[in-house]
């Protein structure tokens, strides 16, 4: 006799879980029925469940600040949110609703914040740390952000050649960080990330450069372990390494008070995901507080940058089955209603595997499927789970009147910037409908359609084929 799907999962995954159960064979996503949502909005459809953010922010404060209470440590923490992860004004007015501070990467970054501050979404006091190579459009922003009385925006230097432009602002005193080069993990193909200055040369070029300036003051050392944060031994070495820099540039740089760990908390990725992230921040917390104590200076204000922490747990991408194809004895392929290659590039550019369930028909027996998308591509596939297990799904109706709904989760990080929002998309593939979901103090839920489905008039139009003078003149 075969099991269903339901039982599969029971008897694999504790479930249900705090954002997923089933309800009359069909899944709630943080208890909103995606049954109901299909029937109001369609799909193919992206969706962005908005109180997610502020509780991911709460999290990690909670996470730190006990880290902090249990070993004594005397300073504050502030929290900032990386706007790479996701830079729509939905995202980043929730962000700021929960006290966090933001980290900013490129030029057009700048006018995003110069923006929020001139509508008052931003204090003047509220730390803006940009990282990332200055180019000089950046470096303008950068000065327009100084002189429209924001107080705390602090320049990370990602190379020494980037600190004569800070000099030449017009300012009394300039407060900037360094950013230290990690090295890379043992299997990437380059030995030190290019992002940064080599641990080797920042106390050199601090004495010979920064030392005694006039405008110049160094307040921050920043560092990020791409690998993110992992009880790994070589997240451990790099960390030493970068607390053991900080405690040296302390003990000749009485300005230096903070020390920025960057993001790297990781997310839930498949049903059986388990992080102990309290034990892990107890840890790096611990480890900074009894280094400084070897050292005696002051343990640094700790500041972190977590984006996909904050905001990929709040977005779903949810599909229709259209059909069915079985190419040999092995192989049964469900073809979806949109490209997964576009929408969640992910997929193919990092391999990623985001955690994906049926939205209904929990009720009936699976099969060993893989995922195909619209475009002409071989890469437009899904066919492993994040564990490398076999992907297994409802089996469809055989009438039609009950089509399965699939549901790819914790989305809402990269995906949208990576796919080229509103752009081209491969084999013209519209971008799917966008809705926002948010739920008031009584508890009540409210939708707003942020983005259409994306339509074909844009898309000649982005292409060329309604400018009819360039048409006309070919």
């Amino acid at each position: 006799m075969n099991s269903t799907f339901k039982d599969l999962i029971n008897q694999t995954y504790p479930f249900p879980q705090k954002a997923f159960e089933v309800r009359d064979n069909a899944l709630f996503f943080h208890q909103i029925s995606l049954k109901n949502i299909i029937e109001k909005f369609g799909s193919p459809l992206k969706l962005t469940y908005l109180p997610i953010i502020g509780e991911k922010i709460n999290k990690a404060k909670t996470l730190i600040e006990n880290a902090m209470s249990k070993c004594g440590y005397e300073q504050p923490y502030i929290s900032s949110y990386c706007t790479k992860s996701s830079h729509f004004s939905h995202i980043l007015l929730e962000v700021l609703k929960y006290n966090s501070h933001l980290e900013i990467s490129s030029a057009f970054d700048t006018d995003i914040i110069f923006q929020l501050f001139k509508n008052g979404n931003l204090k003047k006091d509220s730390y803006i740390l940009c990282n990332g190579f200055k180019t000089n459009n950046y470096i303008k922003g950068i000065r327009k952000l100084f002189k429209a009385g924001m107080t705390n925006v602090i320049p990370i230097l990602d190379s020494m050649e980037e600190l004569q432009a800070y000099e030449s602002f017009d300012k009394n005193e300039v407060h900037i960080g360094l950013r230290m080069a990690t090295e890379e993990a043992p299997k990437s193909e380059f030995y030190s990330s290019r992002f940064g200055i080599q641990q080797s040369k920042i106390l050199d070029f601090y004495k010979q450069k920064i030392q005694g300036h006039s405008k110049i003051k160094l307040k921050m050392l920043h560092f990020f372990v791409y690998t993110g944060i992992k009880d790994t031994k070589y997240y451990w070495n790099e960390v030493h390494k970068h607390v053991s820099t900080y405690a040296q540039l302390k003990s000749i740089c009485p300005d230096l008070d903070s020390l920025n760990i960057g993001g790297g908390l990781p997310i839930q990725n498949s049903l059986d995901f388990n992080y102990d992230y309290q034990n892990i921040c107890d840890e790096l917390i611990a480890l900074i507080k009894n280094h400084c104590i070897k050292k005696d200076i002051l343990e640094p204000i700790i500041f972190s940058e977590f984006g996909s922490f904050t905001v990929a747990e709040s977005g779903a991408c949810i599909f229709k089955v259209l059909g069915k194809k079985k190419q040999n004895d092995r192989e049964t392929w469900y073809i979806v209603d949109n490209t997964l290659i576009s929408t969640l590039p992910d997929m193919w550019a990092k391999k990623q595997k985001f955690l994906m369930l049926p939205i209904n028909r929990w009720n009936k027996n699976y099969i060993p499927v893989i995922l195909g998308g619209l475009t002409c591509d071989n890469d437009d596939n899904y066919s492993f789970t994040s564990n490398k297990e076999q992907l297994f799904l409802p089996e469809l109706s055989s009438n039609g009147k009950d089509p399965l709904y699939i549901g790819f989760f914790h989305t809402g990080a990269y995906q949208e910037t990576l796919s080229g929002f509103g752009g081209i998309h491969h084999c013209l593939i519209p971008a799917p409908k966008h809705i926002l979901i948010n739920r008031d103090l009584s508890g009540n839920l409210s939708y707003e359609v942020f983005l259409e489905e994306q339509q074909s008039n844009i898309t000649l139009e982005n292409l060329g084929y309604t400018n009819k003078n360039y048409l006309n003149c070919r």
